[in-house]
């Protein structure tokens, strides 16, 4: 296969047309046509569906171009770093993560690697939704409790726990009475909470008097007294010391973990192996007591 022709037919797939792609690159829209051809013709496929004004890529361009977009980006930064005399990490970085740790982290998380790395572009989208990280050119992304994905490695970075709190105007109710109540979102109809306490695990009776779409909102909701909530526990850790919010018990249930996945391939770039690192002096343990210092 013609590795020319490979990368010119990644450049017109990245930018979605050979005009974009000529603009881009400076170079002769029919070049990159008649390279683009060759390859069809040596592969005995059509990549591109030709219409009118439109290009689109066909099921066997979409999987060649998801194949081997990155396999070209890794020998362009091999050769750049050779040429450096050194793998110095640049480049541009996509990493997506989720609300509550966009939030409450990453902005100093961010801004911390942009100083040790200034050569690297680092952007955070913020999306709570299973992103394809090949499909939509993330490099990373930051997910709790994922499904299993075998085209993704990863590991886990850091652990939390979800506890009941409640302002302490709010009594714990003794009676079987039901508890007023701040979920998130309309999605969590529990009506049920199991709490584990001193004396065993017990059953709270809810009643969602508020729903909200953060859980930032749902704990300043709870501090104002309006119900109880289940909540990370590093998010309430500092209330809890200063006696802002009181501990009811632990939510019964397997722990939060957050990971850390990116594209499963034999070679990390420069920028995602700093990425990684910088994860781990931020987090070298990875408790909830680490996440909580990030958190005002």
């Amino acid at each position: 296969m013609d590795l020319l022709a490979l990368a010119d037919f990644n450049l017109v797939a990245r930018h979605g047309g050979f005009g974009r792609a000529a603009r881009a690159a400076d170079r002769p829209k029919a070049t990159l046509s008649r390279r683009v051809a060759d390859l069809e013709a040596d592969l005995g496929l059509r990549l591109f569906e030709r219409g009118g004004r439109t290009l689109k890529l066909t099921e066997e361009g979409r999987a060649l171009f998801e194949r081997t977009g990155i396999l070209l980006t890794e020998l362009d930064e091999a050769a750049a770093a050779i040429a450096s005399g050194g793998e110095v990490p640049r480049g541009r970085l996509r990493v997506s993560a989720p609300l509550l740790f966009s939030q409450t982290v990453m902005g100093r998380l961010a801004a911390g690697f942009a100083c040790k790395f200034p050569e690297v572009r680092l952007e955070v989208t913020t999306d709570d939704r299973q992103v394809d990280l090949v499909e939509e050119g993330y490099d990373l992304a930051i997910r709790v409790n994922p499904d299993p994905d075998e085209t993704l490695v990863g590991k886990v970075f850091l652990r939390d726990r979800l506890v009941v709190v409640a302002n302490p105007g709010l009594a714990l109710p003794q009676d079987g009475s039901t508890v007023r109540a701040v979920v998130r979102g309309a999605g969590d109809g529990a009506e049920t909470w199991e709490v584990m306490t001193a004396e065993g695990v017990s059953r709270l009776a809810v009643d969602p008097v508020l729903r909200l779409s953060s859980l930032v909102m749902v704990r300043d909701a709870v501090r104002a007294g309006i119900g109880a909530a289940r909540l990370p526990v590093s998010l309430v850790s500092r209330d809890l010391d200063a006696g802002r919010l009181v501990h009811w018990g632990d939510v019964a249930g397997p722990e939060i973990a957050l990971w850390v996945l990116y594209p499963s391939r034999r070679l990390l770039s420069a920028r995602v192996s700093a990425f990684l690192d910088h994860l781990k002096v931020a987090f070298p343990n990875g408790t909830p007591d680490e996440l909580a210092i990030y958190i005002d």
